[in-house]
């Protein structure tokens, strides 16, 4: 069964895999693998997103590929965008929350200054 049958079979319900093996090594992994989120995207969607990648994210040029206007490019990539959980980008500093539950009163300064130096 290749991805795209997977794909259709799933009709964008959730799926886990519980078998992997390795080609060639007859290395066989079991447990409870949740798909990469871009499997859980349509076939359309997933062709739509591998073309975007080639095409280095020009809009420009994925009009030309697709025949379809920049608006029609751009409500696409929002829609997929959409499914998508995104990896934070700008993290806050270490050390950020207990400054903040320290100026919340949550704990004290002596309690601060100790989880500071444990995170070091």
């Amino acid at each position: 069964m290749d991805w795209q049958e997977l794909t259709d079979l799933t009709r964008g319900q959730p799926f886990v895999v519980e078998r992997v093996r390795l080609e060639g090594s007859g290395v066989a992994i079991e447990g409870q693998f949740e798909p990469p989120q871009l499997a859980a995207l349509s076939i359309d969607d997933q062709v739509f997103v591998a073309a975007f990648v080639r095409s280095h994210g020009s809009i420009k040029e994925m009009e030309r590929i697709f025949g379809v206007s920049y608006p029609t490019i751009k409500s696409r990539l929002n829609r997929i965008a959409e499914h998508l959980d995104f990896v934070e980008t700008d993290p806050p500093p270490p050390g950020t929350d207990v400054v903040d539950r320290l100026r919340r009163g949550e704990i004290t300064a002596q309690e601060a200054l100790a989880e500071l130096e444990k995170s070091r």
